[in-house]
């Protein structure tokens, strides 16, 4: 049988933004659409992806955005979707690319609708993930999604890398809330999918295949997305736990006393609270004396049951059962919140830190504590270093993130970051596990996904890619590598330490 082709993206028929295509999308489109490139457009997050310039094109309508698209069609020039600019993985940064199309949504910024007979809302792409959940709490409902970023990001986005967050152990991810879209396709058409519906076998489920594509198949301007009721009770607690082990073991007790009412149950390192505390000056430290692990836990109901005594009593059978060892449980809406924001605080002060490598993989939560363990052996051969090791433990997403030894810096470890990811992307892996949770593949993970990706699966995404985007035009570069040069030599991101 023959070796399937390996998914990679051709740059040898894209042309630069060249006059002509300047001179059309200037003709195209009115003045309030185009932006100058600044840094935002250019650089990720984390300092370490970057492009040398783009074309940056902000459309307002969806019919704006297809003018652009079937224009860069004609020019076979390449598109870059962006949105908040919050992605870790470089997806929405024109790296290693002819000078291209960078076409931001973040004029597309209206709620279009909202209907609370059918728990829907409809928001643009541009919509930021904060502005969805506020217009659903005006409704009285809830938009569950939730990010650290999500003052920033953009709910196309949140759609184009189908994001996790903390709630996903009870709500699912971004694909689960989506319950329609409106996107232009690659040749410059537009699909008008934004129904209400729950039920619709009409077809092949193009929703689902957008959702999480990060731009290669099209451009999402719009989505209907799912609402759930306001939750009437809440309750938070923050138990110290002796092991990662006794952290699923709890996890299986209050699924035993509540059920369905756990809305997030999060793992949290010693290193959390030490790097927290030496980068974010004032912030408040829930313990005196830091736990090596602990699990914070939210539970909620949307009507009156008494969630508050239901989470004491289950911490205090934690306690008896030797699962917890040190707790507190929030007494008021502002220690809730307290607590959380702790929680929050924690990929801040990762950033300040400075990894040396990051890691957003999942496992079966039965594997959480080999991988931990397996994954500290694994680096103490390779040097010394110290890891923070944080989560949505509940579905089994771990942030296994990589960090100098006290008193170094991460550019003096550069040499050692493949190696270290090599190290853990290969044991999430083999434990059955994927490199990629919820932050998709971006253009720093395609490697890996050649690696690890299964052959029959590698060889149908390429198809499916050669079907919808035949020139290649659509954010080359992420998800699928860009092919190798003559020479032999492929174009690399522009990265620097």
């Amino acid at each position: 049988m023959a070796r399937p082709r390996i998914p990679f993206s051709s740059l040898a028929h894209l042309n630069p933004v060249g006059d002509s295509l300047r001179r059309a999308l200037f003709a195209a489109l009115p003045s309030s659409a185009f932006r100058s490139v600044s840094e935002k457009y250019l650089t990720e997050p984390r300092g370490r992806i970057f492009a040398d310039g783009a074309f940056v094109v902000a459309p307002k309508s969806a019919e704006e955005a297809a003018s652009v698209v079937k224009l860069c069609v004609e020019a076979r020039t390449a598109i870059v979707p962006f949105g908040g600019g919050t992605g870790l993985v470089g997806g929405q940064i024109a790296s290693g690319l002819p000078e291209s199309v960078l076409l931001s949504l973040e004029r597309m910024n209206e709620v279009r609708s909202i209907s609370e007979s059918d728990d829907a809302v409809v928001a643009e792409a541009g919509c930021t993930l904060q502005a969805v959940r506020e217009a659903a709490r005006s409704a009285g409902r809830i938009f569950p999604l939730s990010t650290a970023a999500q003052g920033s990001c953009h709910i196309g986005g949140c759609l184009a890398t189908n994001a996790g967050g903390v709630h996903v152990i009870r709500y699912g991810n971004a694909r689960r809330l989506c319950l329609g879209i409106e996107a232009v396709m690659p040749d410059g058409s537009i699909w008008n999918g934004l129904q209400l519906l729950r039920k619709n076998n009409a077809g092949y489920d193009l929703r689902d295949l957008l959702v999480g594509s990060e731009g290669t198949l099209g451009v999402i301007t719009a989505a209907s997305l799912a609402l759930h009721p306001e939750l009437v009770e809440e309750s938070t607690c923050l138990l110290a736990v002796p092991s990662p082990g006794e952290a699923l073991d709890l996890l299986r007790l209050l699924r035993a006393r509540v059920g369905s009412l756990i809305s997030a149950y999060e793992l949290i390192h010693g290193n959390s609270y030490r790097f927290v505390r030496e980068t974010v000056p004032g912030a408040r430290i829930p313990f005196a004396d830091p736990p090596e692990w602990s699990v914070l836990i939210d539970i909620g109901a949307e009507f009156k049951l008494g969630v508050g005594q239901m989470l004491e009593s289950a911490a205090g059978e934690a306690f008896d059962r030797g699962l917890a060892t040190d707790g507190i449980v929030a007494a008021s809406e502002s220690q809730r919140r307290s607590l959380w924001r702790f929680r929050e605080l924690i990929p801040e002060a990762n950033r300040r830190i400075g990894s040396i490598s990051s890691h957003d993989v999942s496992v079966p939560p039965s594997a959480i504590p080999e991988f931990i363990a397996k994954g500290d052996e694994l680096l103490s051969r390779l040097g010394e270093f110290r890891v923070n090791c944080f989560g949505h433990v509940g579905d089994g997403n771990i942030h296994y993130n990589v960090f100098p030894a006290k008193g170094r810096g991460r550019d003096d470890c550069a040499a050692l970051r493949t190696p270290v990811s090599r190290a853990v992307y290969g044991l999430a892996v083999e434990l059955g596990g994927s490199f990629a949770a919820e932050h998709g593949i971006g253009r720093t993970k395609t490697s890996e996904l050649l690696e690890h990706g299964d052959a029959a699966f590698l060889e149908s995404m390429r198809r499916v890619k050669d079907a919808l985007d035949p020139l290649g035009i659509m954010n080359p570069g992420a998800v699928f590598p860009i092919e190798a040069a003559p020479g032999g030599h492929s174009p690399s991101n522009s990265q620097r330490q």
